[in-house]
């Protein structure tokens, strides 16, 4: 089963490449909540805040409990509020498993963007960026909550989770279950650029992002393609190309964001690197000896890994790049219908065309082959 904290870590805002489509039962929204980083800010200045309230928060609960499941702790909320505290009086937390220490030596920077966030609109740009990314009938009805806090986990910029709440204290839900919400750390946002107004753009990005992983999963709720796929026997490696397929469109979205779509002078060499993981890891996935533990593990660092060393998401970004800008805009959106079997059966069809493209294997090749009968 899909791990109910699934991650995402990516900047992305971008203008669709094709002309609009009219998205008639496409309505979304954003309701934002700051009460998490509006009172950690005041505490790390010295104002107030008390660290039992920020604590309590549903921000604050929904970052302890990533930070639990990446740190691969068991942590309650009694270990936030002694970071909180440390934070408050400026003294050591050993670990700082929430990075607060740089959180509060950034507290003016951290503020001046919240600050910004709450004076520019943003949430129908966002919105009206990621309605292009998906079909002109797509039904996507939701207000979606995000939540923003200033601490967490070292490699979480922002995330999108499905909880159910008892109280304020947020349990992981399945993929169709409980609610989406999204997180957004301020605390990382603010290494963005050296400007208030270059953290703006950059925060812009990564709500995008998660915007897109939001409306992504409200879209499979309706759509007969999806629901199909979720009904019928799910294999490890069906997980892993399913993650490929969600975070592999948002990193493409990325790098047309930050380069019009090119790849770094070493690019392609991390991106072949990346395929040779990815393959190692489907072959394992596939194997009868796997251990749910370890499937769970290599899952996870498909995603969660850092940007290059997330090979799941690298792979999957290579083949939408070579998707769209081989095929076009409107082949990328298909797979957004049908789903991670078609986005890498077209990806398959394009190796044969180019021979020069990284690889999948020749076991991956069969078993992609195989769904897609």
């Amino acid at each position: 089963m899909r791990s109910a904290w699934v991650c995402a870590l990516v900047l992305l805002l971008c203008a669709a490449r094709v002309a609009a489509q009219p998205h008639g039962q496409f309505s979304l929204a954003l309701d934002v909540n700051y009460a998490s980083a509006d009172k950690s800010i005041e505490l790390y200045t010295g104002l107030s805040g008390r660290p039992a309230e920020i604590a309590s928060l549903r921000g604050s609960q929904l970052a302890l409990a990533i930070t639990g499941m990446l740190a691969r702790r068991q942590l309650q909320t009694a270990d936030l509020e002694q970071s909180l505290a440390a934070a408050k009086f400026n003294q050591s937390d050993g670990e700082d498993l929430f990075r607060m220490r740089e959180a509060r030596a950034n507290a003016a920077p951290i503020g001046e963007l919240l600050q910004e966030l709450r004076r520019r609109n943003f949430g129908q740009r966002v919105v009206s960026t990621v309605e292009q990314l998906f079909p002109g009938d797509a039904r996507v009805n939701a207000r979606i909550p995000m939540y923003v806090v200033a601490f967490g986990h070292q490699n979480i910029d922002a995330f999108v989770v499905r909880v159910t709440w008892e109280g304020h204290v947020p349990r992981p839900a399945g993929e169709q279950e409980g609610e989406q919400v999204i997180v957004v750390n301020l605390a990382k946002a603010v290494h963005y650029g050296s400007s208030t107004d270059e953290r703006f753009i950059g925060l812009l990005s990564v709500v995008a992002h998660e915007v897109f992983h939001a409306a992504f999963g409200e879209y499979k709720t309706t759509t007969p393609e999806w629901q199909a796929y979720y009904a019928s026997p799910l294999q490890p490696l069906d997980e892993l190309m399913d993650l490929a397929h969600n975070e592999g469109v948002a990193y493409y979205l990325s790098l047309i964001q930050r380069s019009q779509g090119r790849l770094p002078q070493d690019g392609l060499q991390r991106a072949q690197q990346a395929f040779e993981q990815f393959n190692n890891a489907a072959a394992e996935l596939l194997s009868p000896r796997l251990a749910p533990p370890r499937a769970a593990d290599i899952l996870r660092n498909a995603n969660t890994s850092g940007y290059w060393e997330s090979y799941g998401s690298i792979t999957g970004m290579i083949i939408a790049r070579q998707i769209d800008q081989t095929l076009g805009r409107v082949a990328l959106v298909e797979t957004i219908r049908k789903g991670p079997n078609v986005f890498f059966m077209t990806y398959l069809r394009l190796m044969k065309q180019d021979p020069g493209l990284p690889q999948l294997s020749p076991l991956l090749q069969q078993e992609i082959s195989r769904r897609t009968q």
